[in-house]
Order: structure tokens, then sequence, then C-alpha cells
């Protein structure tokens, strides 16, 4: 019966249980999309990666249990952690290759893994309303960018205390919405919903960072900043504003290694 290797990693996270657990798939190449979905539904993790080794290249894919998307951040950290950590990967950069997102890298710096990524371009609009309608606050001010909404809020205490209507949220026209405000020890907190992809709250965001960091680096007038995602399990980024790039650090654990069978 024929097999393959996957893990599960803990991204962003300096401790088992905590960040955004990842599952990473390594293929010999690439079988039909809809066994890539049936994979990650049957995950049930907020992403899967899937990986195709080419001419030395990491082909790099990303689905929810509904979806696939053009970017994961902490599933890419995980895959690269695998890499480095598990698989011995020579020297301290990983560079993938996505269909969607174009050349990634990740390198490594003592332990933290730092994801370099395209800095997102957002353009101010009015989803207050609508936020408004999902959340009973209103935000000061909203963005789109690729592909989230974002919004944004007067108090690190008005994020960790929102229950979002996400019937109201599922209606938007976007992957998900980013809840953000200023921190009390961090310079800027954030959560988000995407219940439109099939992931209510995903605990912690990477590619949410691309969008977050030019605004945060405009308002705040510094190109390095740390973050919080503020879901139940948490996570720690360390951010930096780099041009049309950004890079987003953060640590990894290992939860579990074995095997996929497909018939």
């Amino acid at each position: 019966m024929p097999s393959f290797p996957i893990y599960q990693v803990d991204a962003f996270a300096e401790e088992i249980f905590r960040g955004n657990p990842a599952a990473v798939c390594f293929l010999p190449e690439w079988p039909e999309d809809t066994i890539l979905q049936s994979i990650a539904a049957e995950n049930n993790l907020a992403e899967t990666a899937f990986l195709v080794l080419s001419a030395d290249t990491y082909t790099i894919r990303w689905f929810t249990p509904a979806i696939e998307v053009d970017l994961c951040g902490h599933a890419t950290l995980a895959s690269a952690f695998v890499l480095m950590e598990l698989l011995h990967h020579p020297g301290n950069e990983v560079v993938f290759q996505s269909p969607r997102s174009g050349e990634l890298r990740v390198t490594k710096e003592e332990e933290m893994l730092y994801l370099d990524f395209p800095t997102d371009t957002i353009t101010e609009c009015d989803y207050t309303k609508q936020i408004e309608a999902a959340t009973g606050i209103l935000p000061q001010k909203t963005w789109k960018g690729k592909t989230d909404i974002i919004a944004l809020f007067e108090s690190e205490e008005q994020i960790r205390a929102m229950r979002p209507v996400l019937s109201e949220i599922a209606q938007l026209p976007c992957r998900g919405v980013i809840m953000t405000a200023p921190g009390n020890q961090v310079d800027f907190v954030s959560r988000f919903f995407a219940p439109q992809s099939g992931i209510d709250e995903d605990p912690v965001t990477g590619s949410a960072h691309t969008s977050l960091i030019p605004i945060w680096r405009e308002k705040l007038n510094k190109d390095r900043m740390t973050a919080m995602q503020l879901s139940t399990r948490g996570g720690k980024l360390h951010c930096e504003y780099a041009g049309e790039r950004c890079k987003i650090g953060g640590t990894a654990r290992l939860y579990l290694q074995g095997k996929i069978f497909i018939e």
C-alpha cells in the first residue's frame, strides 16, 4: 500500500500545545487535487502543507480542510522546521517555490525561524459597518489586502474579549478577517477569523502578518516589531518590515510523525 511521511508541528510555539498546529506531508509527485483536499480534511487542522522535491527545489502548497489557499505562514515555518531539524537539510536556509505566491525563504538564526514573505499590498476600504455587525464594536478603520480584510480597534482588551458572529464574517468577500489593536506588552495584537475558509478562528496566522506589518510600521514608525495573536493557544511573532518583503519569526515544536496510507 503506498505511503508517505507526515509530521505535525506546533508553529510559532515555544512549547508543545501552543502556537498553531500544521501538518507537513512530503510527496514523491503531485496526486489529484481531490486527494490533497481529502488529506487536509482528514487531518482537520487549519492547514496542511504538501511538498514535492524537484531539481533541488521544494514546491509547496497549502490546504485548509475546505480549500487551497494562496499563502500560509505557519505551515511554511513548520515545513522548514521539519527539513532543518529532522531531515538534515544543509545550511540555515530553505527555499520553497509556491505556484501561487512565488519564491519563499525561511532562514534559521539560533532557534528562531524567519519567514521571508512578500509584503501585502493593502488598500483602505469601508467594511466598518459589516465588522460592527459581526463584533458589536465599530472599528476605527478597515483595509483590504490580497486575501483578507483587516480591522483596526482601540485596545488589546477589545480583541481579547471579542466573540464575533461568524455567520456575519462568512459573508464578507475575503479569505478571512484580521482584527488588530495596539498591544499592552508587544507592539500589536491580533486575532484571525475565517469561517468562509473552513477555519472559525486560526490560532496563529503567519500570512496575516504580511498585511499587519505595513499597517503597524506606518502607525508606529518602526521597522522591527513584536506581535501576539490572542487565540486560546496563542503565539508570539517577531516582525520586520523590509519594503516589498517582510520577515516573520517564530519557534516550533514537533508533536508527532508517522505515515499516511492511501489505497
